[in-house]
């Protein structure tokens, strides 16, 4: 793989995070999403992920593909009660040509680089099953398993399970 550069995503990265997204959407279970987002369509979910303290959004760039996007991570909303404000839900998805490469693990190292002074007590992330190479991202970064919601997405007529994961922000 050639040299990566994560950053915070950008207004202009839109296009290409929702092309990015639009495929797990269309081709796998991994989001429970049903229908592909129109670019202006999933311009509010990247304002979601960009407030600049606990929710944040960045890119993982390709160097020698012109800083061509592949990847990007983020954290947002859990839940909308004032009392999980602290709590944090990440999102990583890699374009389908660099998974497996390492990218992952360079976004969410950039991503929590990014939020470790902020007020955030946990962070956590839902795991579409089977999912080994997802599991083994949040486990490699401290995440343990908390509990596993079964039958509770369909997609593709098909009943999927999410393994739930959690962490504080301090290892």
């Amino acid at each position: 793989m050639s040299a990566v550069t994560i950053r915070p995503a950008l207004l202009s990265d839109l296009p290409r995070l929702t092309e990015i997204y639009n495929h797990y959407i269309v081709n796998t279970p991994i989001t429970f999403n049903t229908r592909p987002f129109t670019v202006e369509g999933f311009r509010e979910w990247l304002e979601e992920h960009s407030d600049g303290k606990r929710h944040r959004l960045v890119v993982a760039t390709e160097n020698d593909a012109g800083g061509r996007v592949i990847g990007y991570a983020g954290t947002g909303r859990f839940r909308p009660k004032e009392a999980y404000e602290t709590t944090v839900e990440t999102t990583v998805y890699c374009s389908p040509q660099c998974t497996q490469r390492g990218v992952g693990t360079l976004l969410y190292r950039g991503l929590f680089e990014l939020i470790e002074g902020e007020d955030i007590n946990r962070i956590v992330a839902g795991v579409t099953l089977p999912n080994p190479g997802s599991v083994a991202l949040h486990e490699r970064f401290g995440f343990r398993h908390v509990g596993t919601f079964t039958g509770n997405g369909r997609k593709f007529g098909k009943y999927w399970d999410v393994a739930w994961f959690e962490r504080p922000l301090r290892l």
